[in-house]
């Protein structure tokens, strides 16, 4: 195992932190790989059968060397990895070839599954955290048809590749066998995660579902919070049941849960078990919420901020037309007010002002009209900015996506530290852009309206989106590791309006789903 250690070391060294990635190469902390080797003991001691070991994405072994330590010899018949990585290939035949470990370099993906009699009856595994937008088209169309062929299940352009590696075991695990898998937790609520909870509410006997705290990263290079999945490949039983656990370690957590099988079939976000002692009750069917209240949408995403968004100064001195850049505030921790007033010409009063370019000009005239503006221009050409994901999809590739000023403001992460709620919410009275770093609330028809009637309810709005509880943040969002909550539209749409409705009064939902019947 030391020798295993100080190979991973090397390994890793020889890429950097983009890279890995891009390759979703994140090494199983030793410690965290023989705890969850030992908690599969544990389910195991009661069996008679022999393992057969399996681990899909082998890397250097940190499974199989968790196996040997946590598993008596002469229960281990058989051992097999797959490892697409040549130089972990490599590394990984010389310390556990001789030891039992069958090593075949291929894209576990790819490999046709083997025949009932040959299949294991245990995995354990990383699989890798690579991201969908490091997953080519082809390749996901590839693996989205792998998956609907062997088991008719429809997995959405936005899922990781572990997601395919999951579903795509099935076939290499015998009936009866069990699974153990360490993967992100964000399958849990994420929409793209409705595949692998299909799957493991319909196709196999969902056991137990550990997620570790956010606050403690598993792993040291990816912020992702992390969850154990165990399962066993057979049918589940009527009225079946299985655990689930939050914080502490996989053997001895500090909350724990039983969850029946129906429920989780109907519940839309998984993090929501095991519930604390104090649960914090959803709106209800009748209940208004902020998407009753609110357009929401997400702020701005230029592609490359640090050359759209500049400081009104630097846009000055590059002679910028003012038709062709637009106010835009900055990141939320540079906001130390929750107000932020204008000036005389709708700019945000601010220390630092910046400013976000949005021309729609074609760049011959530019280069005519606007010399100094396209030598700015071809600043960015040069660093191949307009070849972005973003950029290259726009047309010119400097105009940006159309958004109006939003009178209220939501940050789209952040931490609940020192008693602060993760997320802030602001009131804009300038008219300034945002980024996507906030998520953007327009005021419907009949909330507008009283808005424009009495113009002092701005400040009741924002009173009332503060006292929002915390706790309805975190049920409703999404939880990374180090502790970071993020919140997407819809998201942020269902939490309940009841404070805000308090707060002005008067306003109520109709039969018909009016609101404000009084206004």
């Amino acid at each position: 195992e030391q020798r295993r250690l100080q190979a991973q070391e090397r390994l890793d060294a020889q890429k950097d932190a983009a890279a890995r990635n891009r390759a979703g190469q994140f090494a199983t902390p030793p410690s965290l790989a023989v705890e969850i080797a030992r908690f599969a003991w544990e389910r195991w001691q009661e069996r008679a059968d022999p393992v057969c070991f399996l681990d899909p994405a082998i890397g250097t072994g940190s499974f199989y060397s968790a196996l040997r330590q946590a598993f008596p010899a002469g229960r281990i018949a058989a051992a097999a990895g797959i490892e697409l990585d040549p130089r972990f290939v490599e590394t990984a035949k010389s310390l556990w070839g001789t030891h039992g470990l069958e090593v075949t370099e291929a894209d576990f993906t790819t490999q046709e599954p083997p025949a009932a009699r040959e299949r294991c009856n245990l995995i354990l595994t990383n699989p890798p955290y690579v991201r969908h937008h490091h997953i080519g088209r082809e390749e996901k169309l590839r693996l989205q048809r792998a998956v609907a062929r062997r088991l008719g299940i429809k997995v959405s352009g936005l899922a990781g590749l572990y997601c395919y590696f999951l579903l795509l075991a099935d076939f290499w695990l015998a009936e009866g066998g069990l699974a153990v898998w360490l993967i992100p937790s964000e399958f849990m609520d994420v929409n793209y995660g409705q595949a692998v909870k299909r799957y493991l509410t319909e196709h196999v006997k969902l056991l137990h579902i550990h997620r570790y705290c956010p606050a403690d990263v598993q792993f040291a290079d990816a912020l992702v919070s992390s969850a154990v999945v165990v399962f066993e490949k057979s049918q589940p039983p009527p009225r079946h049941t299985a655990l689930f656990t939050h914080g502490g370690t996989l053997l001895e957590p500090r909350i724990r849960q039983t969850i029946p099988l129906a429920t989780l079939r109907k519940a839309r976000k998984w993090t929501n078990y095991p519930r604390a002692s104090v649960e914090v009750p959803g709106p209800n069917g009748d209940a208004i919420t902020l998407g009753d209240l609110f357009t929401i949408k997400r702020g701005l995403a230029t592609g490359a901020n640090d050359f759209f968004i500049r400081p009104r100064e630097e846009v000055d001195s590059w002679q910028i037309p003012t038709d062709f850049v637009k106010p835009i505030l900055p990141s939320p921790r540079r906001l130390a007010e929750e107000i932020i007033e204008a000036g005389p010409d709708g700019y945000p009063v601010l220390a630092e002002v910046l400013c976000l370019i949005d021309c729609a000009r074609p760049e011959q005239e530019l280069s005519q009209r606007y010399p100094l503006f396209w030598r700015y221009l071809q600043t960015g050409k040069e660093r191949a900015i307009h070849e972005g994901y973003l950029a290259s999809r726009r047309s010119p590739w400097y105009a940006q996506e159309k958004r109006a000023p939003a009178p209220f403001l939501c940050t789209y992460m952040g931490r609940a530290q020192n008693g602060r709620k993760p997320f802030r919410f602001l009131w804009n009275q300038s008219r300034a852009l945002a980024s996507n770093l906030y998520l953007l609330l327009y005021p419907k028809a009949h909330l507008q309206a009283a808005l424009h009637a009495d113009p002092r309810l701005y400040r009741a709005v924002l009173l009332a989106l503060q006292q929002i509880d915390a706790a309805a943040f975190i049920r409703e969002g999404r939880v990374y590791g180090g502790g970071l909550y993020k919140m997407e539209p819809k998201e942020l749409a269902r939490l309940s309006a009841d404070p805000l409705v308090e707060a002005i009064g008067g306003w109520r939902k109709g039969r018909q789903g009016r609101l404000f019947a009084d206004v």
